[in-house]
């Protein structure tokens, strides 16, 4: 498989051999490969040739790899453009995926210190603490936690959330859309609850997004998401 006579460079043959393999589904996703020694055995390649494939595959997204486990097959990511307000419902209709939220809990809390600092609300007031798994093709993506208003969203329930999108429930019951949003993105790493729903290993990198929803000048929504990063990517376009 490896032709040391081709011009092209050896790790780059490499990385197409392990490509082909992995979209023939030779190896499956999450499927662990050949340490580095046994695929230095199997194709006759030196080690930094092996090890600069891997760096390569992984740079890619084909592969990831785990401390002292070993090297992994990537599952398939799906890309999110940053251009707009969007749905996370409606954006994987739009690619062909069924969408799905569980409602992992609903509770209505007092605003603590931090909570008045990042939502401008008076201490004690109350808003509702919602923690939600967003999935598409049963696959979980997200494991996010929302506080809203209670007094902009009274009667709201955890069965309004479990039956339809929580922005639709805005509008139609309390005619409240989004009008514009703020989000701010970091790294993290996955905590034991958070690694459980999202089938991950904890302390596994994760994206983390909080997002600060209006509706016109009024916070209706700040939300924390912990996003499985090699589910599911984000892209910013810029004109």
């Amino acid at each position: 498989m490896i032709n040391k006579n081709n011009k092209l460079p050896l790790y780059l043959q490499l990385m197409e051999s392990i490509i082909k393999k992995i979209e023939q589904g030779d190896y499956n996703e999450d499927e662990k490969l050949p340490s580095e020694r046994e695929l230095c055995d199997i194709y006759g390649l030196s080690r930094i040739t092996v090890r600069n494939a891997l760096q390569a595959l992984e740079q890619e997204d084909y592969i990831y790899k785990l401390h002292g486990k070993g090297t992994f097959v990537a599952p398939k990511t799906y890309k999110q453009k940053l251009v707009k307000v969007y749905s996370f419902t409606e954006e994987m209709k739009k690619i062909g995926k069924t969408p799905q939220t569980d409602v992992l809990s609903f509770d209505i809390i007092s605003v603590d210190q931090t909570l008045s600092q990042k939502m401008t609300l008076d201490l004690d007031q109350k808003v509702y603490r919602i923690k939600r798994l967003r999935l598409a093709d049963n696959i979980p993506f997200i494991y996010e936690t929302s506080y809203l208003p209670v007094c902009i969203f009274p009667h709201l329930t955890k069965q309004d959330l479990e039956k339809q999108p929580m922005y639709s429930i805005f509008m139609k019951n309390y005619n409240i859309g989004v009008s514009k949003a703020t989000e701010h993105f970091s790294v993290t790493s996955l905590r034991s609850e958070e690694a459980y729903y999202l089938k991950s290993e904890a302390e596994r990198p994760a994206m983390l997004l909080k997002r600060l929803a209006y509706h016109e000048d009024t916070l209706i929504e700040y939300t924390v998401s912990v996003i499985s990063g090699n589910k599911f990517k984000y892209t910013v376009e810029l004109t």
